[in-house]
């Protein structure tokens, strides 16, 4: 096994399980964290799948805006609203959560069976690619062309993106606010 194998084991291993953590636990301020942990090990990830600018987008934009977003929301949320949902159910599946449950676990056996049958490995795209040099191999020029294109051509999606993510935060911070009693 290669050094790049254990990283990706070791990566997968830590996102599945703290995705899990996250979907499991009933106390709000691990889960928050423990997402936090899942998002850096999916930028691991990215990294590993030589995806270098989708890695530093993934911290920069849901670790670094949607997260502190999702802390902020947790932190000027009454204490009402956090006592609530510390008091549901405990059961993980009850009545009112079995056809979530039912299409959850149909989904996953979709997965499995595309993934068994698919063989990436002799996919005819796959075959014809590495059989003609048309595989991506890393260098500085790929993230140096993202930001390029980001920045000129893409330049007005990109601030119409920001300017919505500014109103979300507005709006959370609206949403949050305590009412005045008069």
């Amino acid at each position: 096994m290669s050094l790049i194998q254990i990283l990706f084991y070791l990566l997968g291993f830590i996102t599945l399980a703290s995705a899990i953590f996250v979907a499991v636990t009933k106390n709000l301020v691990r889960s928050i964290f423990m997402f936090f942990i899942t998002l850096f090990a999916l930028a691991g990830l990215y990294v590993l799948a030589l995806a270098d600018f989708v890695a530093i987008t993934q911290i920069v934009i849901y670790v670094g805006g949607i997260l502190v977003l999702i802390l902020f929301a947790f932190m000027l949320s009454g204490k009402e609203t956090l006592t609530a949902l510390q008091e549901q159910r405990k059961q993980f599946v009850s009545a009112n959560k079995m056809v979530s449950f039912i299409l959850a676990v149909l989904f996953f056996a979709v997965l499995v069976i595309m993934i068994t049958r698919i063989g990436a490995d002799n996919l005819a795209w796959v075959k014809n690619a590495v059989s003609n040099k048309n595989d991506i191999t890393p260098n500085v020029n790929m993230t140096d062309n993202i930001g390029i294109n980001l920045m000129t051509r893409y330049l007005l999606p990109f601030e119409v993106v920001s300017i919505l993510l500014m109103i979300a935060l507005i709006g959370a911070a609206h949403l949050s606010r305590k009412e005045r009693v008069q």
